[in-house]
Formats: structure tokens, sequence, C-alpha cells
């Protein structure tokens, strides 16, 4: 004889409603001269201070490279071409459908030899620490 335990359990409250919503942006060069890094920010922006949740963006490199130091957690899926990802003596390539970390505290470089267009997950930053040691190269 089997028997099954039952629990009722109410569903927590969402805190400002059931879906949060972020209309779509076309993605911007990073910077005046950094043409060829282009990115957006989609539910959030690491420049507003300390996040407690993770904050997604989309970003393509075209013939460049892009360097920085985070105190966060970095994860990269390929959407398309190819995402060279360098740490510490340790390299990693990527193609569509392939994903990597690169894990709080180190510089990441991260290169498209030709095109490469990711989506990534920073991870949560509650301190507010910033980034820094920004590079960028064309290839």
């Amino acid at each position: 004889m089997t028997t099954t335990a039952s629990t009722t359990q109410s569903p927590a409250p969402a805190p400002e409603g059931a879906i949060d919503f972020w209309p779509a942006k076309s993605m911007e060069p990073m910077t005046g001269e950094w043409q060829q890094l282009r990115c957006r920010f989609i539910n959030s922006h690491p420049a507003a201070g300390a996040w407690d949740d993770f904050i997604l963006s989309e970003w393509e490199l075209e013939a460049c490279a892009w360097e920085d130091f985070h105190p966060h957690t970095e994860t990269n899926y390929v959407l398309e071409g190819e995402l060279h990802i360098e740490c510490e003596g340790q390299t990693v390539v990527l193609k569509p459908g392939d994903a990597a970390r690169v894990n709080p505290g180190r510089t990441g470089r991260y290169s498209a030899p030709v095109y490469a267009r990711m989506v990534t997950v920073y991870g949560p930053n509650p301190q507010g620490a910033e980034s820094h040691s920004f590079r960028y190269f064309e290839i």
C-alpha cells in the first residue's frame, strides 16, 4: 500500500506584479570609439550600483576583443559566430549553443576574430563592487 502526503501551500506574492516586461531596444556601440562592440542591457544596467538579481544583456563583437575585471560571474551563451574567452591562462572557443562562465574576481578577455553575438548573464553584485580594467582591441 502506498500513502501519499499532500501539503497545501499558498503561493508567494509577486513583489510588484506577476510579470516584469522589458521592451526591445536596439544594440548600440559601447562608446563612440568602439563601434565594433555593441550591446543592450535588457532588465537592468550594471552602472546602477548594487544588484541582488541577475542582469541580462545581449552583445556582439565584430573583429574585436573586450577585456574587463568583474566582481560578479559573467556567463555568455553564443547565438551566432565564434567567441573566444581567455582567463588566467585558460582559453575556450564557443560556437552557437555553447556557454561559458568567467567566475568572479577575475579578468576575462572576450574576442571574436570575425563575429559573435551573445546573450550574457551577470550574477548578483549585492555590494555594488565595480568592474574595471576595461580594454578594447580591434583584430
